[in-house]
């Protein structure tokens, strides 16, 4: 018998064998409330919030497999007495500074306190030894907020497969932190953002960089310079109260003008350029027959994946900086060139859907004449607190555009932002660099989609096939480089991206709720829109990018020049392995 028959709160239903009570619950329309579980991440049922009524027994809900003939209640007042009692402990531990955490209304613990009518805590005593680790550039760790549901470390080690933090200690003295109690920037951290994703409070969070980026706009000797990133246009809106997956393009403009940034620039430019400088790359190791297969470089937490767990296959990473870095760099030469501004007072704010960003601008290999490519990184999230801040009526503003010369991107940089964006991006150029003649049909639905690895063969007007896989989620992407290793996969061009789904998906990107993300399919909205703008643009080749035609023509003379590989081309390291 593949279904069985059950009662929750006097509602027969029937489901599939191996259904838990929560998942039931959730089909009827009856919300229980969870803290540890995360639906492919964590199922642990360690927190005790989601317990229901199975006869006289309490059991939580998450790990409970339905039987046939079950007679579940999820509303006595034994049950929300237990949950309002677990609750409580959870905040007779916690740091309870609710006004200035930056997780305050859209933390799962205030929420679930406020749900349930908890006015007082009525436990007290000894609280947990705590501390905050500043040590990671992008990433901070507040142990005094952490509640031990465990999502971090489930999604570092299930997910991710990174394994950077986990369970340490036992009893009154567990917590989550790196091996040995070192801090997170000795750990294997690659500083995706996806605890911070998953963690329902704010006991991880990025490190902001707020404070120095209005510093540096207030600084009448500062010209500071502002570009964003693809993924960041199709999520802001959502912290505006927008419908996910709208496009905030010219909204987003306006308010950075508003903001008091002297330039606003479009990372999609920087995008194109990429394409321009990987997809010689690619041409030149495809005739060489050498560092194959190239994997690209614009994700630097795969970046560092790599450094950390296979450094002996460093030498198949692009050699190409990622986008907003090459910006940052031309910025900081061929701008300041054009305009006769000394490079030292140029101030380079990148806006990013991803926390590794912040790594990745203060790592020694992105500079030039001793100047960072970026000075600073900001999150999807940082930006729409300045927004806030600064008091703009976001929804009411009239939209405007990028400012130029690094204002115009085609419709391949917009992609970069959804997993199989860069490869296709890429496919569109290198094919017609090679046949020289425009394509057909520009859309490569073979790489678009959401499954972990994707496989293509992409036939050359030579007859020579082009063998990619694209990959997004570090477990996945561990997998193939086994293959790889192991000689059971061959690949000429691979894309990766850290986090599941690319960068529309980034440890920057807004908070979703967990019954939003139970009613929406988050990738989906967000990946739609980018194609949506892709194909509202004129241009959507990089190579037909008039003023990347410009740039190279007046500076960088052609793609792998000498001067491209100086500004726009970079080097990796070993890093421990653990």
């Amino acid at each position: 018998m593949d279904t069985i028959h059950l009662s929750i709160d006097g509602i027969d239903v029937e489901v599939k064998k191996g259904t838990t009570v929560l998942e039931t619950a959730n089909h009827l329309g009856i919300d229980i409330p969870t803290l540890c579980y995360a639906k492919g991440i964590n199922h642990s049922s360690s927190c005790r919030v989601c317990l229901v009524e199975v006869g006289t027994r309490l059991i939580a809900s998450c790990t409970l497999v339905a039987e046939d003939g079950m007679n579940i209640r999820t509303n006595t007042e034994k049950v929300r007495n237990a949950r309002k009692t677990t609750v409580e402990l959870l905040l007779s531990d916690h740091n309870q500074e609710c006004p200035t955490c930056g997780r305050s209304g859209q933390c799962e613990l205030q929420n679930i306190s406020k749900r349930l009518n908890i006015r007082e805590v009525r436990y007290t005593g000894e609280k947990s030894k705590t501390l905050v680790d500043f040590s990671s550039p992008a990433i901070v760790r507040d142990t005094s907020k952490c509640i031990l549901c465990g999502r971090c470390a489930g999604v570092c080690d299930n997910v991710q497969t990174v394994h950077a933090i986990g369970f340490t200690g036992r009893g009154f003295n567990t917590t989550i932190a790196p091996a040995y109690g070192k801090p997170l920037a000795e750990s294997l951290c690659i500083n995706c953002g996806q605890c911070i994703m998953v963690c329902p409070v704010g006991a991880l969070q990025e490190r902001e960089s707020i404070h120095e980026v209005w510093h540096a706009i207030a600084d009448p000797n500062k010209f500071v310079v502002v570009q964003t990133a693809p993924a960041v246009r199709v999520a802001l809106g959502e912290e505006f109260g927008l419908p996910m997956g709208t496009r905030v393009t010219g909204k987003m403009v306006a308010a950075l003008r508003r903001m008091g940034f002297d330039k606003v620039f479009d990372t999609d430019f920087a995008a194109d350029l990429t394409i321009m400088e990987e997809g010689t790359e690619l041409l030149t190791r495809l005739n060489s027959g050498e560092n194959l297969p190239l994997m690209t470089s614009c994700c630097p937490g795969w970046v560092k994946f790599v450094e950390h767990n296979f450094p002996d296959m460093l030498n198949l990473l692009s050699t190409c900086k990622s986008p907003h870095e090459m910006e940052g760099a031309m910025i900081k030469n061929y701008f300041a060139e054009k305009m006769g501004i000394d490079p030292s007072r140029i101030v380079v704010v990148s806006i990013m859907p991803c926390t590794a960003k912040k790594f990745e601008g203060q790592r020694d290999e992105l500079s030039n004449h001793g100047l960072q490519d970026v000075d600073y990184v900001l999150t999807t999230r940082e930006l729409a607190k300045m927004i806030k801040e600064a008091g703009i009526d976001f929804d009411r503003l009239q939209g405007e555009t990028f400012d130029n010369p690094f204002g115009e991107g085609s419709g391949a940089g917009i992609i970069f932002g959804a997993t199989g964006g860069v490869a296709e991006a890429a496919l569109r150029t290198v094919f017609e660099l090679v046949a020289g003649k425009e394509l057909e049909t520009i859309d490569y639905k073979a790489v678009r989609g959401m499954e972990g690895i994707k496989e293509a063969e992409i036939e050359l007007p030579s007859g020579k096939l082009i063998r990619t896989a694209v990959v997004h989620g570090l477990g996945h992407a561990r997998k193939l480089m086994q293959s790889i290793q192991s000689g059971a996969k061959s690949y000429d061009f691979i894309e990766v991206m850290a986090c599941s789904g690319g960068c529309i998906m980034g440890g920057g990107q807004p908070f979703i709720d967990p019954q939003t993300q139970g009613e929406v399919n988050v990738k989906l909205e967000r990946a739609k829109a980018i194609y949506a703008e892709d194909k509202a643009l004129p241009i959507r080749k990089s190579h037909k990018n008039p003023d990347i035609i410009k740039i190279y023509e007046e500076y960088l003379e052609h793609p792998n020049s000498h001067k491209s590989h100086e500004l726009l081309h970079t080097h990796y390291i070993r890093r421990k392995q653990f």
